[in-house]
């Protein structure tokens, strides 16, 4: 059975009509059977909110107003039956019986918090998969909800769980194929993103941004033959948009390439999207669910043109970490010591580069888990600092130049940096990847920069190394 999964963001999923639109895209196309929706635009961020447990009861009962306004202006244009109406309501005294919990936790419960604050923020999802599929079945679709937590096994990392690909495979083949398989020209599954399940059967989440993510988990488990990612732009641009009003949508653009802009910044699709894609060749369309007739970006392996420059990605709220020992000059497993205690804090590094006694290493602080909380904690400062010198500076930004055949084209470095001769540039990383050049700035500088760049590399028709 070849068939399609369509995942829709929440700006996507804002309002009734936004939902009216996204099931027009899903009617238009008999072939996609699986649709994976993130919470409606606001819900996520007003959780979060709740989930800190800082908010005294008035300002619960606000914010919990605000989540059920958002939903009530869908409903408002829907029949429900009792049996539906009842399921959001509970879902709404969930939302509020888990906050007030939070709230009265002693402070030393980390991981009631983090098991609390994930069975809090599903809840976005929940709703939005609810009254989607009542959208879809008022249309005349044979829409059916399902629970994505019976087939997403993940790690009990709350916050920021890791899934279990094999078990999620034979979980899908037993619980979700045979659902897709029986489905009809008018059938549709509608699931949620972002969340998943412990093997305990606790409610885990896979960090801001994992919708995307599970669209493509699903996709890779079921074997389906597209990933559509329906989103607020028309594909993926040259460079952010709201940076510059020169950038423009590409038509296609391979899985290397896509993966480098994710990875360093560009917010169309998280970083992860692209693994399970790519490990069974399954192309990826981006596009906007609010104009879908004006086309989007393929994300394919092999693409018809290799520019050397194919895009500008930029990641804000950096922070560059520098140790410092002369026990690197002598004594072998210096390195190993200062990574094993990063991964004991589950912190991913990025960028790096060495000297005789020192190492650059860059860590993303746009938000490490799904309420948005660092993880560069105190305690792992302090067990760097027990071997080592430490300096932290934050507030930097990532920019990466995208494209092909970077690290054996003449010129790129000359080109790039004589573009930006007057601007301070923290660390260079080029060479472990033939798809990018990345470099490191001060965070106010980071537009001006992305400007400069664009204009050099593709507004005066650069599309290779003169």
């Amino acid at each position: 059975m070849s068939y399609k999964v369509a995942k829709f963001g929440g700006t996507s999923l804002a309002n009734f009509e936004a939902m009216t639109r996204c099931a027009d895209i899903v009617l238009a196309s008999k072939a996609t059977k699986l649709v994976v929706v993130s919470a409606s635009s606001g819900v996520t961020n007003l959780l979060v909110e709740l989930s800190k447990g800082n908010l005294d009861a008035a300002q619960r009962t606000s914010a919990i107003a605000k989540i059920s306004d958002i939903q009530s202006n869908i409903i408002g244009h829907l029949t429900l039956s009792d049996t539906v109406r009842s399921q959001i309501d509970a879902l709404l005294k969930k939302i509020a019986t888990i906050s007030t919990s939070i709230a009265e936790l002693e402070t030393d419960l980390t991981l009631v918090k983090s098991q609390l604050t994930d069975e809090l923020l599903s809840c976005g999802e929940q709703l939005s998969s609810t009254l989607f599929a009542q959208v879809l079945i008022e249309r005349g679709a044979q829409a059916k909800w399902f629970d994505v937590r019976d087939v997403m096994r993940t790690s009990s990392d709350f916050g920021k769980a890791t899934v279990d690909v094999d078990i999620i495979a034979r979980l899908s083949a037993e619980r979700l194929q045979p659902i897709l398989e029986s489905c009809g020209d008018d059938g549709v599954i509608v699931t949620q993103g972002f969340i998943g399940s412990d093997e305990h059967g606790q409610t885990t989440t896979l960090g801001r941004g994992g919708s995307d993510y599970s669209a493509a988990i699903l996709g890779e488990a079921t074997r389906c033959s597209q990933i559509d990612i329906w989103t607020d732009v028309t594909g993926i641009f040259t460079t952010d948009p709201r940076i510059t009003s020169q950038a423009y949508a590409l038509d296609e653009i391979s899985f290397n390439e896509a993966a480098e802009m994710a990875t360093f910044g560009a917010k169309v699709l998280h970083p992860s999207t692209l693994v399970p894609a790519m490990r069974q060749n399954i192309p990826v369309f981006v596009g906007s669910s609010r104009d879908p007739q004006a086309g989007g970006t393929l994300v394919r392996n092999e693409t018809e043109s290799k520019p050397v420059y194919r895009a500008i990605a930029l990641r804000r709220e950096q922070t560059l970490l520098t140790v410092t020992s002369m026990d690197m000059l002598h004594a072998p497993g210096f390195l190993a010591r200062v990574f094993t205690i990063l991964a004991k804090y589950n912190l991913s590094v990025d960028l790096v580069t060495t000297s005789e006694v020192s190492v650059a290493i860059t860590l993303d602080n746009t938000g490490s888990n799904s309420s948005g909380e660092t993880q560069i904690s105190p305690l792992m400062l302090e067990e760097l600092k027990a071997i080592c010198q430490v300096k932290v500076e934050q507030d930097l930004a990532l920019v990466a130049l995208i494209g092909n055949a970077i690290d054996t084209s003449y010129g790129v470095g000359a080109r790039l940096f004589s573009t930006l001769n007057d601007v301070n540039v923290r660390m260079i990383c080029q060479g472990a990847s033939s798809h990018n050049l990345c470099f490191l700035v001060d965070g106010e500088q980071a537009t001006n920069v992305i400007s400069r760049l664009h204009c050099a590399m593709f507004e005066q028709n650069a599309q290779g190394v003169a």
